[in-house]
Order: C-alpha cells, then sequence, then structure tokens
C-alpha cells in the first residue's frame, strides 16, 4: 500500500465515487468525485494529507452549495416548449358545427376536435373563430 503514490489513491476514490453517481444519479456523488481529483492534484504538487482532505472537503463543499441551488431552481422550470395539448391552449380554432356548453366541433391546429364552450349559456355557429382555453381528454374547451 505505501509503494502507490497519495494522488493514485485519490484517483481510485473518485472512480469509486463515480460508480453511485451513474447508479443512482445523485449529482453530489459527482461533486464528490470532482473534490477526489482536486485532492489528486495538491496530492500530485507534494501536499501532505492533511491539507489533500482539506481540498477535498473545501472542493466538495463547495460544489456542493453553489451548484445543488442552481440545479434545484432549473428542475423546478417549465419548459420553455409547450407539446401536445399544452401547445394548444390559446390557440385559435374554426367552428365546424355549432358549439355550445352540451359540444360542438372545431378545427383546431389542422385536426378535427370535439369542443364544448367554457360558458354553458354560449353558443357559438359554424365558421365562427374561437380560442381555446383548455383541453380536457379529446375535448377542446373553448371561448
Amino acid at each position: 500500500m505505501n509503494d502507490i503514490d497519495a494522488w493514485v489513491w485519490w484517483l481510485v476514490g473518485a472512480a469509486a465515487l463515480g460508480i453511485p453517481l451513474v447508479v443512482t444519479a445523485m449529482p453530489e456523488f459527482g461533486m464528490f468525485a470532482v473534490g477526489a481529483v482536486a485532492a489528486a492534484v495538491v496530492a500530485g504538487l507534494g501536499f501532505d494529507a492533511v491539507i489533500q482532505v482539506l481540498t477535498f472537503v473545501a472542493v466538495s463543499v463547495a460544489l456542493i452549495a453553489v451548484v445543488r441551488p442552481i440545479a434545484a431552481r432549473h428542475s423546478n422550470q417549465r419548459p420553455q416548449l409547450a407539446t401536445g395539448v399544452e401547445a394548444l391552449k390559446g390557440k385559435q380554432a374554426v367552428v365546424l358545427e355549432r358549439v355550445d356548453g352540451s359540444g360542438g366541433r372545431i378545427k383546431l391546429a389542422g385536426e378535427i376536435w370535439s369542443a364544448r364552450a367554457l360558458d354553458t349559456g354560449s353558443a357559438y355557429e359554424v365558421g365562427q373563430e374561437v380560442d381555446v382555453v383548455d383541453i380536457e381528454g379529446a375535448t377542446a374547451i373553448v371561448i
């Protein structure tokens, strides 16, 4: 064990920390692995074990303190590009069959959809343009 330099052990530790990173997808392990690589660099420069451990701890804690809040902020954001039925909300459609509170048909994004009026007392006649406010199942809710 004394034949292997300390920097090699730090690199082995970094690789060992990479395994749970891949298996569990917890980015904290990656940050610890980067701390181990930093400690390997310090060991390669000839610093003693105390400085190596302090470097490992400082780099790991700094990465967790800086990167984790940024990652949490990004994971809570809604996607910039709306897809699926979310992309249809707010679009305009043309009434194909009279739409009222009980139903009807519209042409939305080149497709024929069943639709109903948001306000049950409202009715929209053929050819009229309506706005899609929501999608419930396969039915567009329009105003």
